[in-house]
């Protein structure tokens, strides 16, 4: 209640009040705009390249890259990374 500065517990249920409605349109948002579905599984992917040892500007190419093959799997953000190790990418 110090941090948001509210005296009554009127004003601390209008603050909370006011974030769950912020989270809801956030939630909508994202819905609308990309899917929820499809934003996990590209946060996923990144999440897979970085565990694989992907830096970078790799790390968005790889996420990219088994998102489109939908192969979202450290074993494959590996052979993704040797494979652009030997063109020297």
């Amino acid at each position: 209640m110090k941090i948001l500065g509210v005296k009554t517990a009127n004003e601390l249920a209008e603050v909370l009040a006011a974030v769950g409605l912020a989270q809801n349109l956030a939630a909508l948002r994202a819905l609308a705009h990309e899917g929820i579905q499809r934003g996990h599984m590209s946060l996923h992917a990144r999440n897979i390249a970085v565990a694989a040892g992907a830096e970078g500007e790799l790390i968005d190419y790889v996420a990219e890259r088994m998102v489109r093959e939908r192969k979202i799997r450290i074993d494959r953000a590996r052979e993704i990374l040797q494979e652009l190790k030997k063109t020297n990418f």
